[in-house]
């Protein structure tokens, strides 16, 4: 204690001493410097409307020995990169839910599996001919295949696409390709053929064939998962409970950071594997306890300064000779990030029978790499996998897809809208759409065509089947009008249709899908998804089909009022008004209005509201 008191004060003096007790503690140096370069690098890249992770990628780019100025230490940089990793995997763990992905998984599945086989091969195939092994080619087009999380969820906020079918899709996509990196993470160590650690690569290629090696590796993958799963879920959450009552907050986010770190640790030292892969696992376990939502907001803020000082260790790896030494290299890592990738999933999203509008959403958005690129990289470089050339072309790739992402994402509407001034090209483009609704529904249009004319002129289209949906739903059938659902979850269209009553699937922006639920002939169309931040297209198209009906709405912002009203909305109801006006009343209850003034009150705050003169 002495000591360190000693220290303390010797590096805060003055003059020379103060400087060379500063050099003397290259941690504190490196974490002080990178964190104030990734701060004001990720300011300006937010108020340009980046993603932060360029700034964070820059600022180790401008602290690493590879650039003029000051260094940081590369090496104590990269042990905390690892802590990074496991909180960043942690963090991933618990919040995966199967069911995010289950409602996704015809076109996530089948969709992730042949993008990341396209990358991959292409890795493999341009890098091999750069004169790189083929296991180097290869991990580097898995690193380029998997997209960042951070980024997209980002883009589709951003865009108001993260909650629509399109925006589903993309984020189970990525799930997907999540979970095919974690089994990446477990083929590296045999792919490299040695580890620090003496587990699952403890053999080379040179004398134990790569398949029971694999074979081996997976066999005691099987049995830490087993541990994990079976005794790691029944004790874990029961630590946790216990803890949690001591109503110790400090004491909690310690036992949160243990098992995390305890875990990966486990993974790493007695099965080989890698601690990402550990650190996801224990993120999966601690997702089954009561109290796991307090322990992810314990363990998040931590994750995200932690996932700071990733991205600057990933940035000062970073060599900008490269650009001009291997122009080539860096160049196809780009070919494949920002065209290869997205031809593949426009074409397989398209194959698998889905809309040109979830085709674009989720080729652009997925036109990009991030985190998981950096922990495959990270691991590979871990076990020989990839020559020093490989982080460069994967931090380039990086720092150059997120930066332009945005941009091309801002190019799918324009984009769409061009496809569709041409109708021949748009109905070819969605044929296999088209024909993929019209066999899921057959057996609907069946039922309906079968209804009465008076059924017909009883008919309530009700787009969106969530919350709302199913209270209007019931709502309108028991004021006896018959009702067809349509909605873009096929489990819940067949829930619907297995209870005996009516469900269309599609998407309500497409005129067949709109004529398949009898829109033609119905008395309502009403329009619940919250999804729609602009339903003004599915009211156009139903209007266009229907002069007569009744169309109401609901939608987020009043600024839609005049689209609606131009697209021929019968009503709408507007979120975010009415958010208002129930705040409004709450206060006028709280202070002691009586029912005729609040009453009053509200009628007006609603007039007002609805009409525009109160903004």
């Amino acid at each position: 204690m002495c000591d360190l008191f000693a220290i303390s004060v010797l590096g805060a003096g003055g003059g020379a001493s103060g400087a060379d007790g500063f050099d003397s503690l290259p941690l504190i140096r490196t974490i002080a410097a990178a964190f104030a370069v990734a701060w004001v690098l990720g300011l300006v890249t937010q108020r340009l409307g980046l993603s932060p992770i360029v700034g964070y990628l820059l600022a180790g780019v401008i602290i690493s020995p590879h650039t003029p100025g000051f260094v940081g230490n590369v090496e104590i940089a990269q042990e905390l990169a690892e802590v990074g990793v496991i909180l960043l995997m942690f963090g991933v763990g618990l919040h995966f839910h199967l069911k995010d992905l289950n409602a996704v998984k015809w076109i996530a599945i089948p969709g992730a599996f042949g993008q990341s086989l396209v990358a991959t091969l292409l890795g493999m195939l341009i890098f091999w001919s750069m004169g790189w092994d083929l296991r180097a080619g290869a991990v580097l087009g898995m690193a380029m295949a998997v997209a960042s999380t951070v980024v997209l969820i980002r883009v589709l906020t951003d865009n108001g696409v993260l909650t629509t079918p399109a925006g589903h899709a993309a984020v189970g996509w990525l799930i997907v390709e999540d979970l095919f990196t974690v089994v990446f993470l477990v083929i590296l160590p045999v792919m490299g053929g040695s580890s620090d650690s003496g587990g699952l690569a403890e053999a080379t290629t040179a004398n134990v064939s790569f398949w029971p090696t694999l074979g081996w590796a997976l066999a005691k993958l099987g049995v830490f998962v087993a541990i994990v799963f079976v005794i790691g879920a029944r004790v874990v959450p029961w630590i946790l409970v216990q803890v949690a009552r001591l109503r110790s907050r400090e004491l909690f986010t310690l036992t949160v950071l243990v098992l995390s770190v305890a875990v990966a640790a486990g993974a790493y030292y007695l099965f080989g594997a890698s601690m990402a892969l550990g650190a996801f696992l224990a993120g999966m376990m601690v997702a089954q306890s009561p109290v796991s939502h307090q322990a992810a907001a314990d363990a998040l803020p931590l994750r995200d300064a932690f996932a700071v000082l990733f991205f600057v260790s990933v940035g000062m790896l970073f060599d900008w000779h490269i650009l001009v030494d291997q122009p080539g290299m860096v160049l196809a890592g780009l070919g494949i990030v920002l065209v290869a990738k997205p031809i593949a999933a426009l074409i397989i999203v398209l194959v698998l029978g889905h809309s040109m509008r979830t085709a674009l959403t989720v080729a652009v958005g997925l036109a990009q790499i991030g985190e998981f690129s950096f922990i495959l990289s990270n691991v590979a470089m871990g076990h020989s996998l990839m020559p020093s050339e490989g982080p460069n072309v994967i931090v380039a790739a990086a720092i150059l897809s997120i930066t332009v992402n945005p941009l091309l994402f801002r190019l799918v509407k324009p984009a769409e809208n061009w496809l569709r001034s041409m109708p021949r090209l748009w109905n070819a483009l969605n044929a296999r759409a088209e024909r993929r609704v019209h066999a899921d529904n057959a057996e609907t249009v069946e039922r309906l065509a079968a209804g009465s004319t008076e059924e017909h002129g009883r008919t309530a289209v009700v787009v969106g089947y969530g919350h709302v949906g199913r209270t209007v739903d019931r709502l309108l059938r028991q004021a006896g009008l018959r009702t067809v659902i349509i909605d873009m979850n096929m489990d819940t269209v067949g829930e619907v249709n297995h209870a005996g009553r009516l469900a269309i699937f599609g998407d309500a922006q497409s005129a067949e899908v709109l004529t398949q639920a009898g829109v033609r002939d119905a008395k309502y169309l009403l329009v619940t998804m919250a999804a729609h931040s602009n339903p003004a297209p599915v009211v156009m198209q139903a209007r266009q089909l229907n002069p007569d009906m009744h169309i109401l709405v609901r939608t987020r912002y009043l600024n839609e009022k005049n689209a609606l009203a131009v697209a021929g909305v019968t009503g709408a109801v507007f979120e975010e008004a009415e958010a208002a006006i129930a705040l409004g009343e709450l206060v006028l209850k709280d202070l002691g209005a009586d029912s005729a003034t609040i009453d009053k009150e509200i009628t007006g705050l609603r007039a007002g509201i609805v009409s525009g003169a109160i903004r």
